[in-house]
């Protein structure tokens, strides 16, 4: 199993604005910016802030690494995890999840 948290994840109807924000209040920086898609890095934490219109059901949420994305993915799911989409950005490809309690969450393999 190779699976560790690398962001927690803010849904947000600004990335620029909320990064900016936590970027300043942590003395942090922006380490990729795709526009509706910005990571950060403050000390050895990251922060990832997604434009979501909705913020619901999930307003921060746990983005995971994995070195093999679906079987990761297929093990979760295994476990009790259910599989919502499949989604990209340049450079990125991840899964949204959710727990057997209905929190969502991500697997990428590298961003």
């Amino acid at each position: 199993m190779s699976l560790r948290i690398v962001n927690i994840t803010m849904n947000t109807p600004d990335p620029q604005r909320l990064a900016d924000w936590w970027v300043t209040a942590l003395n942090g920086e922006i380490t990729q910016n795709h526009g509706d898609f910005i990571f950060t890095r403050s000390g050895g934490t990251g922060l990832a802030f997604q434009r979501a219109d909705a913020v619901e059901p999930n307003k921060i949420h746990f983005d995971l690494m994995a070195e093999n994305r679906e079987s990761e993915v297929d093990r979760l799911v295994s476990l009790g995890a259910r599989r919502v989409a499949d989604r990209e950005a340049p450079g990125i490809q991840w899964t949204v999840l959710a727990d057997p309690d209905g929190n969502e969450f991500c697997v990428t393999e590298a961003h």
